[in-house]
């Protein structure tokens, strides 16, 4: 399996702690970023033509522009067996249930962490 993976997420601190902890966990990944929706969509297109295409979408709910629920909705436009998780500290709300209805796979919800969000995506990539 291509391990690629595209984090939407528009706190700089945020991707960079996300990268330190999957790089601590030996995951080894490719990982690719993207600080709002409208280039979540652009980047996963990119991707797709470059042969490189995600294996997992990390997105969040509230982005500036185009917010998680919407990218998720061109995302799986362009890939409908595209898998995307929510990670967010909204888990619990309309906007999550939304993302869910959208298509994502499945919502992680801040509080476990980021050994917990390590967790998940040892699981996904069943490690």
């Amino acid at each position: 399996m291509n391990k690629v993976v595209l984090i939407v997420e528009d706190e700089k601190e945020m991707q960079e702690l996300m990268k330190i902890y999957i790089k601590k966990a030996g995951l080894r990944l490719q990982i690719y970023s993207a600080y709002n929706g409208k280039e979540g969509v652009e980047i996963y297109k990119k991707l797709m033509k470059e042969n490189k295409k995600p294996s997992l979408v990390i997105m969040d709910l509230k982005l500036p522009g185009m917010n998680g629920v919407e990218a998720s909705k061109r995302i799986l436009k362009l890939d409908p067996n595209a898998n995307i998780y929510g990670f967010t500290a909204f888990f619990d709300t309309q906007l999550a249930k939304n993302l869910l209805k959208a298509g994502a796979k499945k919502i992680i919800p801040r509080h476990v962490g980021f050994k917990g969000f390590v967790n998940e995506l040892k699981n996904f990539f069943g490690e």
